[in-house]
């Protein structure tokens, strides 16, 4: 009876235009079953052993995307409750962490998940590093993942504020008082004075809106860490996988010589 019934949907038209080919265990089927599939089809249809050696690679690159899909996901919900505005910013995430179902586990999965993603890309970049992985033919494949390391911690940094309390208020006017000693484009940089950089036109300047934290600078960050940054965090990310793929897959030990 169920054999029956397991025939009779397999040749149903429903099914064949969604499996379009059978099971069977051969090289060409193991090939469509990734060519043909929306989600395997972004995998190669082989991998080398090295690449599923988690002693070799770490995970640190899987591990490093899954945090940026959960902060994807949980940021998205936090966007329902927050307001980035001064007077608004601060009772919200109060009213979020004791008032709202789950939201003090949303906000913890989403802080502690950008946490682990600062270090998992960092143990990344180590690992890469180690292996030589750096090497021809993936140079440009490296600059792309120190963007993308850059990326992770202006993210970081530009989240930081956002709850708008005394810690993030004065963690980020010292972070971005750095930024007035940046050579050429900081009125305390080298050059910088030469060329008529000012507390109100340097970088600085432009990364508050204003020539201290305010509310400008509340705004300017909000749009940056949860519009800007992970647009373009998500481009660089599709450049990273493409070129992966390229480039011959996961690198691999040297092989040894007979």
């Amino acid at each position: 009876m169920l054999a029956q019934i397991k025939k009779k949907i397999k040749s149903s038209e429903i099914y064949k235009s969604i499996f379009r080919h059978g099971y069977e265990d051969t090289q060409r089927n193991r090939a469509l079953m990734v060519v043909d599939n929306v989600f395997l089809h972004l995998h190669p249809v082989r991998v080398s052993r090295h690449a599923v050696n988690y002693g070799y690679t770490w995970g640190m690159g899987g591990i490093s995307f899954l945090l940026f899909i959960i902060l994807t996901i949980t940021g998205v919900i936090l966007m329902f409750y927050y307001r980035p505005a001064a007077e608004y910013a601060y009772e919200d995430m109060k009213y979020l962490m004791n008032d709202v179902p789950f939201g003090a586990l949303i906000r913890n999965m989403h802080r502690w998940s950008a946490h682990l993603m600062v270090i998992t890309v960092m143990l990344h970049m180590f690992r890469v590093f180690l292996t030589g992985s750096y090497k021809p033919p993936r140079q440009f494949n490296w600059v792309i993942g120190v963007i993308l390391l850059l990326l992770t911690f202006l993210l970081s940094f530009t989240g930081y504020l956002l709850p708008w309390d005394q810690l993030a208020i004065w963690a980020v006017t010292v972070g971005t008082n750095m930024a007035r000693a940046t050579p050429f484009l900081g009125h305390q940089g080298p050059f910088g004075p030469e060329l008529g950089m000012r507390p109100d036109n340097d970088i600085r300047f432009l990364l508050l809106g204003g020539t201290q934290v305010g509310p400008p600078a509340l705004l300017r960050f909000y749009v940056l860490h949860c519009i800007f940054l992970p647009l373009v965090t998500a481009i660089f990310l599709a450049v990273h996988f493409w070129r992966v793929r390229k480039d011959g897959g996961i690198s691999g030990p040297v092989p040894k010589k007979i």
